[in-house]
């Protein structure tokens, strides 16, 4: 198991933050477009517990993904997803008040590629890729928020 975490300061509120976030169309917005991300069907626009939402992207090639909203409450939430790629994948997203107007958006990611030794063998691949993803995310995500 690997986890990944990346934390930053936005200059918005903390209740800002979470309506951005919790609107599901937020990852076609801070999604980096090269990766063609896609969202296929989903029981809630708005992130709430038990949601569950099918979603597609190109990695090396098109993937399709179920993701599952397994804990929400004020200001943090899980997701946990399943394909072919990751045997486990939990991505915990919390919203933390610094002041008025400014908020860290922290998120830890612990996953385990499928394929046992093999995938073992491509963790610092996945980690790499998540390390360009979630920088985009950063700068895509502080750019929405000063445009809402």
């Amino acid at each position: 198991m690997k986890t990944f975490n990346h934390s930053f300061l936005v200059d918005a509120s903390v209740d800002k933050v979470w309506d951005f976030y919790t609107d599901l169309h937020h990852l076609e917005v801070i999604t980096p477009k090269k990766l063609d991300f896609k969202i296929i069907e989903s029981s809630s626009n708005k992130i709430t517990l038990g949601q569950t939402a099918y979603f597609s992207s190109k990695l090396l090639t098109r993937i399709t993904w179920k993701t599952k909203i397994t804990s929400c409450k004020p200001y943090t939430y899980v997701d946990e997803m399943s394909n072919a790629l990751f045997k486990r994948w939990r991505h915990t997203h919390v919203f933390h008040k610094i002041n008025e107007n400014q908020t860290r958006i922290t998120d830890e990611i612990e996953f385990e590629l499928q394929y046992g030794f093999i995938g073992k063998m491509f963790e610092w691949y996945a980690l790499d890729k998540l390390k360009k993803i979630f920088a985009h995310r950063q700068q895509a995500t502080i750019k929405a928020l000063n445009n809402l």
